[in-house]
């Protein structure tokens, strides 16, 4: 039960920095979000900082149950994920955008956005070690950084007005992939 409750406060406040910057997230906008009486996050997070802190953890563990590491074909794997964080995540991927410039700002902020980071980073050239990369380390900041520019320009960026859909998707992860030496098809 608390487990859902703070998984609820996270998505809350993942919502509500999409939908109103850092400015608009307070412990009560959060409680309204989630549908919970008024004070309930100020319970499981007193501060701002420890309510900033929850929401990046919860961004984490989404992305990580996004991504399936026994998956066969890499390439779907990468465009089944730009996918969602442009459709059905669009919200935790503006939200990542806010507080990736916050914590530009913010030397405590900046610890907690890193280490979720680099999580997702470990899992990535787990996923390219696995698939026979020569340099995972190095592949997978290659493969990262087309990810994050395919994500922002569908979300922010002038691809906008017309995203990429899966099959396109597929296509350029593959075409990094080939790039990198690496067979998308495990």
């Amino acid at each position: 039960m608390i487990v859902d409750r703070i998984s609820a406060i996270g998505d809350a406040a993942i919502e509500v920095i999409a939908a109103d910057g850092m400015r608009g997230l307070t412990h009560r906008a959060v409680d309204r979000a989630a549908g919970l009486p008024a004070g309930s996050t100020s319970y499981y997070a007193r501060t701002r900082a420890a309510l900033l802190e929850l929401a990046i953890k919860r961004m984490v563990e989404l992305d990580q149950s996004d991504i399936d590491p026994a998956a066969k074909d890499i390439a779907e794997v990468l465009a089944s994920t730009v996918h969602a964080a442009i459709t059905v995540g669009r919200s935790r991927m503006l939200a990542r955008y806010e507080f990736a410039l916050e914590a530009t700002r913010r030397p405590e902020l900046r610890a907690a956005y890193d280490s979720g980071g680099l999580e997702i980073r470990e899992l990535c050239v787990a996923l390219l070690g696995a698939a026979g990369s020569t340099n995972p380390q190095r592949h997978a900041r290659v493969l990262l950084n087309w990810l994050d520019g395919s994500i922002f320009d569908a979300l922010a960026g002038t691809g906008s007005t017309n995203p990429p859909d899966k099959e396109e998707l597929a296509e350029g992860a593959r075409a990094v992939l080939n790039g990198l030496g690496i067979p998308s098809a495990q």
